[in-house]
């Protein structure tokens, strides 16, 4: 009930006018269930906002990390492994962005043919949910292998400069670290 509310009241919020439609001016989309900027992220392998269980618990993205680099310090050591995590976590992410994508397209198309045979549907729903995982996985382990990287200090400052509260939060090390 209170999610309802909350959804109810950022529409309101945002002047929604087509309430009782809600994917109003997406039946243009080339692929139903992402906008050109959600293909273009998955494709290029960043991070779509999948590892933000990490990101706001204390453990920075190789790519913020980069782009903070002078802000942060980083040693040479520190910037060379960083980079290594970011390539191969980006390349890893836009191979199986790309299958993702491709598989989002298959289902529109299935849907699009206007007869979808469920247990092909079945398949690619499976097929899709199992590639969103691995790429979660993906970027979530990106910023596991990044988080030792960094001192306690560039990790405080890290949390500061992307707007993170609490000092304590940002600190925080988690897993054993």
């Amino acid at each position: 009930m209170m999610i309802r509310a909350l959804v109810l009241a950022a529409g309101v919020a945002t002047g929604a006018v087509a309430q009782d439609a809600p994917y109003a001016g997406q039946d243009g989309r080339a692929i139903a269930q992402l906008g050109e900027a959600d293909v273009a992220a998955l494709l290029a392998g960043e991070g779509w906002g999948l590892a933000r269980p990490a990101e706001l618990n204390g453990f920075p993205g190789p790519s913020h990390v980069l782009e903070l680099a002078d802000e942060l310090a980083l040693s040479d050591d520190q910037r060379h492994e960083i980079e290594q995590i970011f390539h191969e976590m980006q390349n890893d992410a836009a191979a199986l962005g790309a299958r993702y994508v491709e598989t989002e397209a298959w289902i529109d198309e299935l849907f699009g043919d206007k007869q979808p045979d469920p247990e092909e549907l079945t398949y690619l729903l499976r097929s899709s949910g199992e590639m969103l995982a691995q790429l979660r996985g993906i970027h979530l382990m990106a910023h596991i292998r990044t988080a030792p990287l960094l001192t306690p200090h560039q990790r405080m400052q890290y949390a500061s400069l992307r707007g993170y509260g609490a000092p304590d939060h940002a600190g925080h090390e988690g897993g054993g670290h």
